[in-house]
Parts: structure tokens; sequence; C-alpha cells
């Protein structure tokens, strides 16, 4: 599968598109580029919440792989959405090409960094990489497949996924999540949650007979990602994720204006819900302005 982004990620073709190796190869070749700007933590969220899915041909039994190519400096928190994957055991290799910065390379990406990690004068030198990290990536693949199935595999059926997450209650500050048990509990569940557009993650855990919890001291008007995940003594079941928004602090209405004079005047209003402090502002109106 192949996602190009700048400002906005857009996803070229999806891990389902194509079945042969020809068919690939020609979808690149069609490929037509996409300047702009650089939103390297927006592109992996795109990613995780697009491409890394079922319905786009992600198999839930395979190794997760994301590959980086970029030739800037991210204009946003590109390490919280890398570490937001990592976490999800997904394996992020990073490349860059002209003016990538070194040390946001060796952020975004997985250890072991002198696997993960390449950098490039120029678009035509990426040829030179390409044996190197054939080799690189099939050996990965491997060996995390070796790891798995001896010692703790992502087992992602119905026995220990959990699915349904209902996402309730929403308020400025707090929302609640619930959702179906697998048909085997986890021992317990790891609740993460985080702004979208950039903060640092918070996570929750709970006992495996818990399938609820209430999330608070949220930020107002604020997207939250937020990721489910099963645990067991030597397994971890699919994750279950969602999306959704706090809603808008409430604001002071019905503003009123008395007790004019010269140099004075009185405003009341209805209260905002929850307000400790107002901050009132004043300033003359501009020339030609309503007095």
């Amino acid at each position: 599968g192949l996602s190009q982004y700048s400002s906005d990620p857009r996803t070229e073709w999806d891990l389902s598109a194509y079945s042969t190796r020809e068919q690939v190869l020609e979808a690149v070749r069609s490929l037509r580029y996409k300047g702009g700007n650089t939103f390297t933590g927006l592109a992996l969220t795109h990613v995780l919440e697009q491409n890394l899915k079922p319905d786009a041909g992600a198999r839930l039994e395979a190794e997760k792989l994301v590959i980086l190519l970029t030739d800037g400096k991210s204009q946003d928190d590109a390490n919280l959405a890398a570490q937001t994957l990592k976490n999800l055991g997904i394996e992020i290799f990073a490349i860059g090409v002209k003016n990538a910065d070194e040390a946001e390379l060796r952020q975004v990406a997985s250890e072991p960094l002198e696997l993960t990690v390449y950098n490039v004068l120029d678009f035509p030198l990426l040829s030179s990489l390409v044996g190197k990290l054939t080799r690189v990536l099939c050996t990965r693949i491997k060996e995390r497949s070796h790891k798995e199935n001896t010692d703790t595999p992502v087992n992602t059926g119905p026995q220990l996924s959990p699915t349904d997450l209902k996402i309730s209650a929403v308020t400025s500050k707090s929302m609640h999540l619930a959702w179906s048990p697998p048909l085997r509990p986890p021992k317990k569940y790891r609740v993460v949650y985080y702004p979208s557009k950039g903060g640092t993650p918070k996570e929750v855990v709970l006992e495996g007979a818990v399938s609820s919890v209430q999330l608070s001291n949220l930020t107002s008007h604020t997207e939250y990602l937020v990721s489910v995940i099963p645990v067991y003594d030597t397994a971890v079941g699919d994750g279950l994720r969602g999306v959704t928004s706090t809603l808008p602090l409430s604001s002071p209405r019905s503003l009123r204006v008395s007790e004019l004079s010269h140099n004075s005047l009185r405003l009341s209003w209805k209260a905002a819900q929850g307000a400790t402090h107002y901050l009132v502002l004043c300033s003359a109106a501009p020339d030609g302005a309503e007095d």
C-alpha cells in the first residue's frame, strides 16, 4: 500500500489493491508526485487510521511495517504519532533524502536504528539502498514472525479481540468508552488516548473483567484518538480504535449594557456553566461605527 502526504495525506492505493509485483510496479510508474508541506505526524496517523485496517487489506495475522520516505523536517509532532504506531507493534523504517532531519528520523524509527534509519543526499541515490533494505525487511519479518509464534503472538480473532467500541457521554472534559469483550476475557486492557494534533499519550490500565472506562481531565474542543488493547499472559489481542472530539466550553450569553454615563457602563450576562473567572475586554469602537 502507498500514501503520499503534504499538509493532507492521500492514499494512492491500499494493501488489497494489487496482487502481483507487475501491478505494483506499474502503479509506481504512474504515480504523480505530491508537493507541499511536511506534516509527517498527520501522515503516520493517516496510515494507522486508514491504511492498516482490515477494510484496506491489512491481514490481522501479518506483520505490520511502515516505510517513511521524507525530504524535510516535519512541521508537526512526528515522534508522538510514530510512538503510537510502535506501541501497537508496528515497525517503522525511516528514509531521509536531501533536507531530512537525521535526529527526527532516529526518533521516528523503530529499534535497532542501525537497521531502520537511512539517509541519502539526493533522490537518485535511493537506488543504492534497495538491496540492503530488501534484505533487512525480509529478515525482520521472519524474525518477528518466529518470535511471536514462539513467544507472545498477536491474535486478533474473536477469541482474543474486543469489538464494537462505543464512545458516549462526551463533554468538554470527559468521555465514556464501552466495548464488547472477547470470548476469552483478557488479563487486562490498556486504554491509550491523546489529541490527534499532538500531545502526550496517556494510558489507563484496567482489569480484564472491565469493559468500560470514563476518561476525565481532557482538553475542551479537541479531537482525541483512543485505543483499547487487550493483553493476555502469552498474547496481545487486536486493539479497538476510535476518534471523537470533546465539546467546546460553554459561553456566557445574553450580554446586556446598562447604567451608562460619560465614562462608565455596566455589563451583565447569563453565566457560563463551570466558569470560575471572566476576562472582560473593552476598546473604543472604530471611527464610523455605531456609538
